[in-house]
């Protein structure tokens, strides 16, 4: 029998583990619990209708400091609440506005550099609009 600290998500038969893939670092761990995170929307979670970002929410939002503003204040808070053993140090973002060389006018990446405090390791994670490209 296959052993890890939880079912991997999307959940899929894997040849190792069996009936569904399993995270086996708290370093994954931690990742999947990040990335549940961003990409809820409030109320989405049943019994709890304040957890989550809600990044897709924003996804039509102007991409302006204001709603950057909004983003990082909601990660932190979040972050604070749900993932305590997580200290969010920085929040970049990857827009036409930041880059030239980014084509498409839509795209808003966001790249997130927190602290695993319990593991002393410092982790950055990548989103673009409300997909996660960082596995």
């Amino acid at each position: 029998m296959a052993t890890g600290l939880s079912p991997k998500l999307p959940l899929q038969i894997t040849p190792t583990d069996g009936a569904y893939g399993l995270n086996k670092t708290y370093r994954e761990l931690v990742k999947q619990n990040m990335k549940n995170l961003i990409l809820t929307n409030p109320g989405e979670r049943i019994m709890d209708p304040t957890f989550g970002v809600g990044l897709h929410g924003f996804l039509f939002e102007l991409d302006t400091s204001i709603t950057r503003g909004k983003i990082i204040e909601s990660v932190q808070q979040q972050a604070k609440k749900y993932l305590p053993f997580v200290s969010v140090q920085e929040i970049f973002f990857r827009s036409v506005a930041d880059d030239p060389s980014v084509v498409d006018q839509n795209y808003l990446g966001m790249t997130i550099r927190y602290a695993i405090l319990p593991l002393d390791e410092v982790v950055e994670q990548n989103f673009v609009s409300i997909s996660e490209v960082d596995e």
